[in-house]
């Protein structure tokens, strides 16, 4: 038995693979995202007639727009390549089973992802299609930014989604989301430009359907960046919090102040259209943060009282530098 374990390790895919495979994953769908604003923002959305290869008499370096479109197929490209090898890797390393769920759900949102870009090219940018597109993107940087985290974490260290997160954790996820959406809705309902005041509507010459879009984003923006706030403060003021929980809650409080800023600007001077990349960049970057501190809160599920009486530690002495040490103490691996 202990032979074959010894030869099953020994062919195992090193797990620094999977860790670079994941940040690489990580990184080009925060860019691929970016690139999408960026084609929808300049209206070249269209600029490729035919799926998924580009077609007609324009080829991809003789115009703006087919070049737009085309770059940005192919990163999604890339961005699969990256995921499927991501979940082939990690069903080739035995202390990577936390990852075989994540990787799998991954695997299925990007397939998800590529089919409704096919449909999103065939219906010609309707706006509902497009909304579509980007919500299922943000999920897709969401299950990614989970994987990342738990690549880099110990095998010894317990890890559960559905008993890790407390409730406030999973309402600011569930919040920011929703924020992350209605600012879509927002562009594709052509409303960004219906209030030109910030935070509320003071005059506008808008039609009142615009109006009511627009502040209903406003509303739950608000709402969620409420929750975020609330959420990283827990996550500072816990004692048993890692220091990389720490270093990302702060992150995400600092993306946040600076993301409010640049809606502001991008309402007041609705017509720099480059503002609505930044926007929809610093909101990838956020929501991947704020993810991450999710998926990070899911580690060591229990508390001191179910520990036994010898592996238990005084509250006064649990600090963000014995963390790691104490979640592999009260809760080993199955």
């Amino acid at each position: 038995m202990v032979n074959e374990l010894q030869t099953r390790h020994r062919h195992d895919v090193p797990m620094a693979w999977i860790k670079v495979l994941a940040i690489a994953t990580l990184v080009s769908t925060v860019g691929l995202i970016v690139l999408g604003s960026a084609v929808r923002v300049t209206n070249s959305g269209m600029g490729c007639k035919g799926w998924p290869l580009c077609t007609g008499a324009q080829g991809s370096i003789s115009s703006f727009h087919p070049m737009m479109e085309e770059s940005h197929r192919l990163l999604a490209s890339l961005v699969t390549i990256l995921i499927v090898a991501l979940a082939l890797c990690v069903r080739r390393n035995a202390l990577a089973t936390h990852l075989h769920g994540p990787s799998l759900v991954a695997v299925g949102v990007i397939i998800l992802q590529i089919v409704l870009g096919a449909v999103t090219v065939f219906a010609n940018n309707a706006p509902f299609t497009v909304a579509l597109h980007l919500l299922t993107a943000a999920m897709f940087l969401g299950v990614v930014s989970v994987v990342a985290v738990a690549a880099f974490l110990p095998p010894e260290v317990s890890w559960s989604l559905r008993r890790g997160p407390t409730r406030l954790a999973w309402t600011a996820v569930i919040g920011l989301y929703l924020a992350v959406i209605s600012g879509s809705v927002v562009v594709n309902a052509g409303a960004q430009s219906a209030c030109a005041s910030w935070p509320v509507c003071l005059h506008s010459s808008a039609q009142s359907s615009l109006l009511i879009v627009q502040m209903l984003h406003r509303s739950i923006v608000l709402v969620g960046s409420i929750l975020v706030v609330v959420f990283m403060a827990s996550i500072l003021r816990a004692r048993r919090a890692s220091r990389a929980e720490r270093t990302l809650s702060m992150t995400a409080l600092g993306l946040l102040g600076v993301q409010i800023a640049v809606g502001a600007m991008s309402a007041i001077w609705s017509t720099h259209s480059e503002l609505a990349d930044v926007h929809l960049a610093l909101a990838s970057i956020l929501w991947s943060c704020v993810v991450a501190v999710f998926a990070l809160s899911a580690r060591g599920v229990g508390d001191l009282s179910s520990a036994p009486l010898r592996q238990r530690v005084p509250p006064h002495h649990v600090d963000a530098s014995t963390d790691d040490d104490m979640s592999t103490q009260r809760f080993p691996s199955a």
